[in-house]
Parts: structure tokens; C-alpha cells; sequence
């Protein structure tokens, strides 16, 4: 299990990633989400290239990649990158620090921040993505929720390591897919590959 926080490519195919520098300042993937801010601080130069509806309100300190589109409703917080061809649908709210690659739902009614997701990934209706890292092509069943801080609001360890973290929520492996009202606990990695049943409840490795 200790390698498996080292080894990103466990989770991961990183070689299609605009910023996959992010993770290379990393010893254990969960200090992604630490770098994570200081990260798209660096690297944000705000600009909306994509569709903006009426009615949607983006922060001036944001990216909106080409082809994207923000629907009506939905808000999205700086600093964050969004990359190209994404929805943004009716209702989100994109909290700060979010990096989002190509052909990204953030999806109705759902609630992200601090969370980078991969090309490809999904989280279309009703979710809750925080402090997480979702890889390629993943699916959130409608309802999912990545719980991200302990009942006891204490620093969250990981077999025994201190992360020096009070918020961790999930790391998703690739093409991996939540059944609909998945939740999962507080610093929850599933690897690859991953098909969940609806209504479960997720925890640990």
C-alpha cells in the first residue's frame, strides 16, 4: 500500500495530461492535493476562450478552455482551470482551486473544489468532489459523494502517515465507475479499472 502512494502510474496514464507537472512535486499522491493551489496559482493566466450562457457567473480569476461551455446557473471560482471542450452544466458550483483537463463534465447540482480531474472525467449530476483527484475517463454515479474531512476534524493519516492534511477525499484510478449514491469516507484510493455498486460505501484501499 505504501508504494501504491508513491506509484502514480498505478493510478494514472499521466502522458496525455496538459499539467501533469503537478503531480511530479509529489512524494505520496495525497500531497498533490496540498501543491495543488500553489500550482494553478503559478500557472493560471485567466481567460475565457469558450462559451459563457446567460445567466452563468465566472470568477475573473479563471481559464475556460476552448470549446468549453458554462451553462446557466452554475458558478465557477477562482483561481481554477478548466480545459478544452468541457461542460460546465446548469447549477455547478466549481469551487477555488479546481484543474480540470479536456472533455471534463461538472455536472448539474454538483459541488468541486480543490480537485483536479483527468481527460475525460465525470461527474454529471448531484455530486460532491472535494480535496480529489479523479483519472481519466472516470464516472460518478449521480449522488456520489467524495466525503473529504473526518467526523473528528482531525489531520488525516494514511496507514500510519501523517498527511498533513485536515481535507483528503478520493483518488480514482482510470476508467474506473461509481454506481449511483456511492460515498465515499475521508482518504478513500481506488485504483484502475474500479466498478462500483450503487449505493456503496467506500473506505481505505
Amino acid at each position: 500500500m505504501k508504494q501504491d502512494l508513491k506509484d502514480f502510474s498505478y493510478y494514472f496514464d499521466l502522458s496525455t495530461f496538459e499539467h501533469k507537472a503537478v503531480f511530479a512535486q509529489a512524494e505520496y499522491i495525497f500531497d498533490i492535493i496540498r501543491i495543488l493551489p500553489e500550482y494553478i496559482k503559478e500557472c493560471l493566466k485567466p481567460e475565457i476562450k469558450g462559451t459563457v450562457m446567460p445567466g452563468a457567473f465566472v470568477d475573473k480569476h479563471v481559464f475556460i478552455g476552448e470549446g468549453s461551455i458554462v451553462q446557466p446557473g452554475a458558478w465557477v471560482r477562482g483561481p481554477s482551470i478548466i480545459g478544452k471542450s468541457c461542460e460546465i452544466r446548469h447549477g455547478a458550483y466549481v469551487g477555488a482551486n479546481t484543474l480540470a483537463g479536456d472533455h471534463v463534465i461538472l455536472g448539474h447540482a454538483s459541488e468541486i473544489g480543490n480537485a483536479i480531474f483527468l481527460n475525460g472525467s465525470r461527474a454529471p449530476h448531484f455530486a460532491f468532489v472535494g480535496h480529489s483527484i479523479l483519472g481519466n475517463s472516470v464516472n460518478l454515479g449521480a449522488g456520489t459523494k467524495l466525503s473529504n474531512s473526518k467526523v473528528t476534524f482531525k489531520e488525516i493519516e494514511v496507514n500510519g502517515i501523517k498527511t498533513g492534511l485536515m481535507k483528503l477525499g478520493a483518488i480514482i484510478g482510470d476508467q474506473s465507475s461509481l454506481g449511483c449514491n456511492t460515498v465515499t469516507q475521508p482518504a478513500t484510493f481506488i485504483g484502475k479499472n474500479v466498478y462500483g455498486y450503487p449505493l456503496a460505501l467506500l473506505r481505505g484501499f
